[in-house]
């Protein structure tokens, strides 16, 4: 907003001249509120606190036009943040108090920042005069969060408010997606200035890679046509481009199989014969074959995750590598590429596709699909409810028209395994950080992001817990998110590596003296809960949570001692898959 001239309306005062009138001063609050509104929020999730009451007497004011979530518990609001990130590619926003408020966020963002999620975390500080001196309710969260942020800001003067927040949404979203977190002391949200909203951010130094070097993609266009045993490997990048149509012609169009990591999943259909499912520690036994068989990889937003490669020195031994990313920092960081093609994997793949034709790849789909036949994707059915058979259920309930999020441990590794993803942005997880208590609050937060399709949080009974408070902003706005709870009564993924390689010695993972009844605490919340633990009454229970307009938990009571295969163990080859039960002896 500029000073602008009128006419002065005193009359005979000054009658023949114009008078500069100043735009009107307003609190760092209402300029942080308008700010938001011009950056097109529609959602922000937080929690009052002392530092910034005057900010939420502010949104009582003015009614702005985005919704305020009153969330139970920072992380939980901050991994709602995420949800809404990874559901519907927008930035997420938690607004949190100083202290114990700002640090409960650390975990959502640092869980933000290894999955590259676009969210702005805007926390309240003391008085900037108090700062240092052990004020009450301080805390440095910008020292705090400073390796786990792309950027992080501490505002000082109600002048910058506006700029730094916009630059905040562009950092977040634009290059590699991630957290960016801005503190505003209490007497900056107090202070007054006027209303001035940049129209453009340019921030000196920072300069995202969009378009790729021709150059280099002729070259991956040259070794792609004369590979003879390519393989796509996919990564969340993909997803964050929205380049999942493009991915789908180009493996099409040359007949090159398609693999994923944990945050690729859904880049590409896994019902295509193209697909070979997920890689890596929990992935197929044919993917992580074809891998070590490559000839070629093709990595197209991926980062070679340990969780991917496991033993480098062994990892696809015969395999030239092509690594499309936006972010240098990632080329060549774990795995020496051949040819690394720096940019948006959108327009990456756009300059590539004119580039290749069809290849004859008949005899290496051969091979893999002998691999599929040798070692699929099973589970016993031998009447014990089994979580592979509730999601194979799910599946067939859904098509996989459902935005699945798990938690984390076993029912992740399943989840990922066994429901079949065919749309992007259907698979949400915590994959780099690995946040047990993730799936609850992160599907509150997609559901508040989308309505198109129903919004199914699956979780083990351990991690359910951790953010088990979400069930009442669940409760609150009758969001229709179904929940399933895995319930064998321990921390299952633990609970295998204790019998694998540590003896059975279950040494603080037996939770069966301590879980609650789910669905009584469901109904606590004013939330439809049903109780599953016979195969014949799998199909009878998702039926009627899916006929509930509203939440609904279901608690199915597995099998204890399931365990998560095919799994490569830490520090082996990809190669030395266990691909069934096996006793500790045979790891040594």
């Amino acid at each position: 907003m500029t000073t602008q001239n009128i006419p002065d309306t005193a009359g005979d005062a000054i009658p023949d001249e114009m008078v500069t009138v100043q735009p009107p001063m307003v609190t760092g609050s209402e300029i942080l509120i308008r700010t938001l509104e011009y950056e097109g929020v529609e959602v922000i999730f937080g929690h009052p606190g002392g530092a910034i009451i005057t900010l939420y007497d502010e949104l009582s004011r003015i009614q702005p036009s985005f919704k305020h979530i009153l969330v139970r518990h920072e992380q939980g609001g901050t991994h709602a943040a995420e949800g809404y990130a990874k559901a519907t590619g927008k930035v997420g926003v938690m607004l949190a108090t100083s202290g114990p408020g700002a640090t409960n966020t650390v975990t959502g963002i640092a869980d933000a920042y290894m999955d590259s999620v676009p969210i702005v975390v805007i926390t309240g500080q003391v008085p900037t005069h108090l700062i240092g001196n052990d004020a009450f309710q301080e805390a440095d969260i910008v020292g705090i969060t400073r390796t786990i942020t792309k950027h992080n800001y501490l505002v000082r003067d109600v002048r910058d408010l506006s700029r730094v927040v916009r630059e905040a949404f562009h950092i977040a979203q634009s290059g590699r997606p991630g957290p960016v977190l801005v503190d505003i002391p209490k007497d900056v949200l107090l202070a007054k200035a006027p209303l001035q909203i940049p129209e453009r951010i340019e921030i000196r130094g920072y300069h995202v890679p969009m378009q790729p070097s021709k150059a280099k993609v002729q070259q991956a266009a040259d070794m792609i046509m004369a590979a003879s045993k390519p393989l796509l490997y996919v990564g969340g990048g993909c997803l964050f481009s929205g380049a999942a149509e493009e991915l789908a012609e180009l493996a099409r169009k040359t007949q090159i199989p398609v693999t994923t990591t944990l945050h690729g999943i859904g880049a590409f259909p896994v019902t295509d014969e193209l697909s070979l499912h997920m890689l890596g520690m929990h992935g197929t036994w044919y993917a992580n074959q074809a891998v070590q068989h490559a000839d070629l990889l093709i990595a197209v937003g991926a980062r070679f995750d340990d969780r991917v490669t496991g033993k480098l020195e062994s990892w696809a031994p015969h395999a030239k590598i092509i690594h499309m990313d936006i972010d240098p920092s990632c080329i060549s960081k774990n795995v020496y590429v051949d040819c690394a093609v720096v940019g948006d994997v959108k327009m990456v793949l756009q300059e590539l596709l004119p580039l290749v034709g069809k290849k004859d790849t008949s005899a290496w789909l051969g091979q893999i699909t002998q691999w599929k036949q040798e070692c699929p994707l099973d589970y016993d059915q031998d009447g014990l409810l089994r979580p592979q058979y509730i999601l194979d259920l799910l599946w067939e309930k859904t098509k996989g028209d459902a935005v699945v999020i798990t938690d984390v441990g076993q029912n992740q590794m399943w989840g990922a395994q066994f429901f079949k993803y065919v749309y992007p942005r259907t698979h949400i997880t915590s994959g780099g950080l690995g946040t047990m208590g993730f799936s609850l609050p992160a599907a509150m937060g997609a559901s508040f992001g989308q309505r198109t399709r129903p919004v199914v949080s699956i979780n083990g009974d351990g991690g359910f817990l951790m953010n088990a408070q979400e069930l009442g902003v669940i409760s609150q706005y009758n969001l229709p998110v179904k929940i399933i709870i895995f319930n064998n009564n321990f921390l299952g993924m633990v609970r295998q590596w204790q019998e694998l390689f540590h003896e059975s010695r279950y040494s603080h993972t037996d939770l069966s003296g301590s879980n609650p009844d789910y669905v009584k605490l469901a109904e606590a919340f004013r939330i439809k809960g049903l109780y599953c633990e016979n195969v014949a009454d799998v199909q009878k229970t998702l039926d009627e949570a899916f006929a509930h307009d509203g939440p609904v938990l279901m608690e199915f009571k597995v099998v204890k001692e399931e365990m998560v295969f095919p799994m490569v163990p830490s520090g082996a080859s990809t190669d030395e898959m266990i691909t069934k039960r096996m006793t500790p002896d045979s790891f040594v």
